[in-house]
């Protein structure tokens, strides 16, 4: 977020939740207002791809069914190189699944969690169920909320898509990497707000059915975007 800050020469740059030293993958930028959007985003869900290895060989039927466990609620505390008080707390792990196993040491497990989840720590507290220890050896975040790979650029193509439009006038690679603020809020229900009904609510009134032009479905407790 710091090189993008200072490559753009930017007042407020905001990140979709830190990644470890080492970790590659996704992370979501906002600049300048889009910063707002990054609280909603780093709250949303996380996907990785995971390399395992165990101290020990070990079945891969055993490892797979020893995962089965860990979907769900889980209780972790936070290892000790973390940014975060060191508590016990609860995490759901929506899934993990062991896609492949190699020399009966290495494991490649992807699981998609809430924010929060230590990977690293899954990986430590499945080493001690098998009974032989294990570590976390590799990490990449395949997904951040609606963030998938699929858009991933590296700080380079965004430098070189900067110079293309400084010194080019050449905008369409940094029009690629760019989206609209709108992009964030596709995790959410919307309501459409009538023109005449902004203003007012910008200044704190309440959105009320006249102002309302249409929505999508959502209860009441649920997280909506005003648009």
């Amino acid at each position: 977020a710091f090189w993008i800050k200072k490559m753009f020469n930017l007042n407020k740059v905001g990140h979709g939740g830190t990644l470890d030293p080492k970790v590659s993958g996704v992370l979501p930028i906002g600049l300048e207002n889009a910063t707002k959007l990054m609280t909603y985003i780093t709250k949303a869900g996380k996907e990785y791809i995971c390399v395992m290895e165990t101290h020990e060989k070990v079945d891969l039927s055993i490892v797979k069914k020893i995962a089965e466990e860990f979907k769900g609620t889980i209780y972790q505390r936070p290892p000790v190189r973390s940014s975060v008080k060191r508590r016990l707390r609860t995490r759901k792990v929506f899934d993990i699944e062991v896609l492949e196993g190699k020399d009966d040491k290495l494991f490649l497990l992807r699981i998609s969690s809430e924010p929060g989840t230590y990977m690293r720590k899954i990986c430590h507290d499945m080493g001690i169920i098998l009974g032989i220890g294990a570590h976390m050896r590799e990490l990449r975040r395949i997904r951040s909320g609606i963030f998938t790979e699929s858009g991933l650029v590296t700080l380079q193509e965004v430098s070189e898509a900067l110079y293309m439009w400084k010194n080019c006038k050449d905008e369409t690679d940094l029009r690629k990497i760019l989206l609209p603020m709108e992009i964030g809020l596709c995790g959410i229900p919307k309501i459409i707000l009538d023109d005449n009904a902004v203003n007012a609510i910008a200044y704190g009134a309440t959105a009320n059915a006249p102002g309302i032009v249409a929505y999508q479905n959502f209860k009441k407790g649920d997280l909506v975007g005003l648009i």
